[in-house]
């Protein structure tokens, strides 16, 4: 963490930035979408549960009647395991060297299990919708990363570790 070396690499990551048109808010983009269309969910299934009649006996298992809170806490855990792999399995790629992944990925784990004393009280028609987002998440982060699937859809590579040394960097002997 030596400042020259700060420097050096936010030089890098700015010019990384710039060469593919991308700002550190660019994520965001996804959330300022994401979660409307999530709110806007809850709020179509919590008006459904009162209006739709099937849903009282639609479910399935231990979930028969989606009208009331899951009394067994399985779609809660659930719900934060689906949320915790996405974010150890999809988290990590491109925030390589950045500090403040490690912070991120930390905030969202604790979001993961504060997620279930928070929701137990849900409806589970909710958890349905909640889990199958969570699932397709993960599934769309996993797939994203198959190198095949990276070039047919003109995703860069993102290099790993630090640049190799140039010329006047290399040292004049080395075993290595």
């Amino acid at each position: 963490m030596e400042p020259k070396a700060v420097a050096e690499g936010q030089q890098r990551m700015q010019a990384l930035f710039k060469e593919y048109g991308v700002t550190p808010f660019t994520p965001l983009k996804g959330l300022l979408f994401q979660g409307p269309v999530f709110v806007s969910f809850f709020l179509a299934i919590s008006n459904m549960v009162e209006k739709v009649p099937s849903f009282k006996h639609g479910g399935a298992y231990w979930f028969t009647d989606l009208t009331t809170p899951d009394s067994m806490y399985i779609f809660p855990v659930l719900t934060a395991l689906s949320f915790w792999l996405t974010v150890e399995c999809n988290m990590q790629e491109g925030m390589e060297g950045n500090p403040a992944a490690k912070t991120m990925k930390n905030v969202s784990r604790v979001f993961a299990i504060v997620t279930v004393p928070l929701t137990m009280t849900l409806l589970k028609a909710i958890f349905c919708y909640w889990i199958t987002s969570n699932l397709f998440s993960l599934t769309y982060g996993l797939v994203l990363k198959v190198p095949g699937v990276k070039k047919f859809l003109g995703v860069p590579q993102i290099p790993v570790g630090p640049p190799p040394p140039t010329a006047e960097e290399k040292p004049a002997f080395s075993f290595f």
